[in-house]
């Protein structure tokens, strides 16, 4: 069956299929990333930061805008389109499968750009920006280049978000989201792509599942143990991210990549640590 994305907001009222609208949902913020990338991105260090985060908060504003409602829906949320639990074939859910596909996919393309000869400008340009331009590198052109690229795994990112949670609002995306994703960079590695996904397992396992314990108010016998209640589980969390910054300057990965070889190698050395073992034995 063919799945479809609706789109229900005062005037713009119209179906797509899915796959066009999660293309669409990158396409559009890669557009806007264009525009604002123009005037901002001559900017440096911390301007650049405030510019990009002021002009976020005016998209913002002006999508609540009221009297934009008919066109934008307003601060109103969005609900007809297609949640991740509309993905079947037949009575089978594709719920999980698909959204991994799509962040598989996403993240492949991303380590094709990283090793291309414009992923090398754009280290070139992290590592020394004088030293990239003195080498023939036009700063401007390959800046825009990929801040109009990650506005477009954004979008996608923001669509899957959107039909995960079942709704669309405009003031659930506010700062606070910016420095979560942030966060994730700075634990997982920057630099480092595999690092990143290893830090948004991480973000998410730790503030959502592991440490949600730590909000349950807990009695031994008719002791009641201190500190254990609604809202410590974020206070030990945040504990957790000061120590990884501060032992782990650059991040568990920093540059470094997970590869195929480098796992195949680790496993090569069980095996023959195995065997000498077992003879010392």
């Amino acid at each position: 069956a063919s799945v479809y994305q609706y789109f229900d907001g005062g005037v713009v009222q119209f179906c797509l299929p899915m796959i066009v609208g999660l293309l669409l949902a990158g396409v559009v913020p890669a557009l806007f990333a264009y525009l604002i990338g123009l005037p901002v991105l001559r900017l440096k260090s911390d301007y650049l930061a405030i510019a990009t985060l002021g002009f976020a908060e005016i998209v913002r504003s002006i999508l609540q805008w009221g009297k934009l409602g008919p066109v934008t829906n307003g601060s109103n949320m969005l609900k007809s389109f297609t949640r991740i639990s509309n993905f079947k074939i037949g009575t089978f859910s594709l719920s999980t499968f698909v959204p991994v596909l799509i962040a598989v996919v996403s993240i492949g393309l991303i380590v094709m750009l990283v090793n291309s000869t414009y992923g090398r400008a754009f280290k070139a340009i992290r590592d020394d920006e004088v030293a990239a331009e003195a080498m023939g590198i036009s700063l401007f052109k390959h800046k825009i280049l990929s801040f109009v690229i990650s506005s477009f795994f954004s979008g996608v990112g923001g669509a899957l978000f959107a039909m995960y949670v079942a709704n669309a609002q405009a003031k659930v995306f506010t700062s606070t989201m910016t420095y979560e994703i942030l966060l994730i960079v700075v634990i997982g590695g920057i630099g480092s792509v595999s690092g990143s996904v290893i830090g948004t397992f991480l973000y998410v396992a730790c503030s959502e599942w592991w440490l949600r314990f730590l909000d349950r108010e807990t009695y031994i016998g008719s002791f009641k143990v201190p500190l254990l209640r609604s809202g410590f589980r974020m206070v030990v969390f945040s504990v957790v991210i000061m120590i990884i910054v501060l032992f782990f300057s650059k991040g568990i990965m920093g540059e470094k990549e997970l590869s195929w070889k480098g796992i195949g190698g680790l496993l090569k050395k069980r095996k023959k640590a195995a065997p000498a073992a077992e003879k010392e034995d």
